[in-house]
């Protein structure tokens, strides 16, 4: 991937970036209601704010760059993980990697017994490699979804990358019903920890990277732009 950005004039400059156009980019879906959410602040939207707020290691946090469909390459085969979201932020501490997952009613793909039922020798090493990454210990349970380990890397992965001294993954969902959000629960237990809608869990990460991770519900206003 080039590392040479254009920046956006709208929410429809998203698009175009989407792995399939027609199909993701439609009102009450999670594309196009996260690229309207994001487009129509100056910074964070607020409902992003006020959790990441609750992390005094966050103090003063305020996004350098926004980037729409970041894709952070992982090792065992050719697909990087592609971020609806990635931040590239800065707090009173240091630089902070944060990625972040759109959903509406979409689910989070498969599990990893179903991802693992194709598994090749490359998807094995990626699995371990990300079981690295997060700190956590393998055999990861077959009833976690794969989405939220690879993007919960990639803000690790950036992280070290970058030399920031923080990393995050949030899930932003516009769902009324906050659909999906156990499996969510399910993942933050793995690092022995417990998630609610709209409060920051924090834990650690590969090299005692502080590693915070967030349920976050979206303005529902933005499935009808």
């Amino acid at each position: 991937m080039a590392r040479i950005f254009i920046p956006s004039a709208g929410p429809g400059d998203w698009k175009a970036l989407l792995a399939d156009p027609e199909n993701q980019w439609a009102r009450g879906f999670s594309a196009r209601s996260l690229a309207n959410a994001w487009e129509g602040t100056d910074g964070f939207p607020p409902e992003i704010s006020a959790v990441l707020q609750q992390s005094p290691s966050l103090r003063g946090l305020n996004p350098l760059f926004i980037f729409p469909e970041w894709k952070v390459p992982l090792p065992g085969g050719s697909t990087a993980s592609q971020n609806d979201v990635w931040v590239l932020a800065k707090c009173d501490s240091g630089l902070v990697s944060i990625s972040v997952e759109g959903k509406v009613n979409e689910p989070f793909g498969e599990n990893l017994a179903k991802w693992k039922a194709t598994a090749s020798e490359g998807k094995l090493k990626r699995l371990t490699y990300l079981a690295e990454v997060l700190g956590v210990e393998e055999p990861i349970p077959d009833t976690i979804y794969y989405q939220l380990l690879h993007r919960t890397a990639s803000a690790v992965i950036e992280a070290e990358r970058l030399g920031a001294t923080q990393a995050a993954m949030l899930v932003h969902s516009f769902s009324s019903t906050n659909r999906w959000f156990e499996k969510f629960s399910a993942f933050v237990a793995l690092f022995n920890a417990t998630a609610a809608i709209g409060e920051l869990s924090s834990v650690t990460a590969r090299g005692g990277i502080p590693l915070h991770l967030a349920w976050v519900h979206g303005d529902e206003r933005f499935l009808d732009v």
